[in-house]
């Protein structure tokens, strides 16, 4: 069964990546070889249809041939044996579920999880970019995110995750914490809006 999905691949996500260099490039002057980084990047898994290139963010139309159901129903099977403590079995399942259907989302997601808590940090990372760019998003892939960017020292990525995160849960021990430890002050809770509060009486 064949399906297509977008992807929106983030420049911030890549700095430093070979894809990295796909945001360099003009897409009117180097369009071949932005497509040719696109496909290197996208796998043999998944058939670039289209790209539209922007300076933040490359937004593309990728197909695949998969297994759309079995592949749902293996990446559940997954998170329940995760949920359950078996992470080794787990781990086995999100790929077996990913060789199903590549744009398993979910798959894909649990997958950067498991690889992360066993600080397998440069696949945890690629697989948890990929489950953003098929749309995951919360606090707490960005903190997964931040964690793998530190353990592969990218310290400038992990505290833009951090603080993103810091966004969404102003109060967040964990990003709160992990920024401090990156020598980086994290904004004081609710400090702005008592500014705009004063500035307005």
């Amino acid at each position: 069964m064949r399906a297509r999905r977008s992807l929106v691949i983030r420049r911030n996500d890549h700095v430093g990546d070979p894809i990295g260099m796909a945001f360099l490039e003009s897409p009117e002057t180097d369009g071949d070889a932005v497509l040719a980084r696109l496909r290197e990047y996208l796998g043999d898994k998944l058939k670039l249809v289209k790209a539209e290139v922007s300076h933040g963010e490359i937004t593309v139309e990728v197909e695949s041939r998969g297994w759309t159901e079995e592949g749902a129903r293996m990446a559940a099977a997954a998170r329940d044996l995760y949920q359950k403590g078996a992470r080794r079995g787990a781990l086995s399942m999100y790929r077996d579920a990913l060789e199903l259907d590549p744009l398993n989302a979910e798959a894909i997601l649990g997958l950067g999880f498991a690889l992360a808590e066993q600080e397998k940090f440069a696949e945890a990372f690629a697989a948890l970019k990929r489950a953003r760019e098929f749309g995951a998003d919360g606090i707490e892939l960005l903190i997964a995110m931040g964690r793998c960017a530190v353990g592969l020292e990218r310290g400038a990525n992990a505290i833009a995750y951090y603080e993103e995160a810091l966004k969404i849960e102003p109060r967040n021990f964990v990003a709160r914490r992990a920024l401090r430890a990156l020598g980086h002050k994290p904004a004081t809770p609710g400090k702005e809006s008592a500014a705009v509060r004063s500035g307005r009486d």
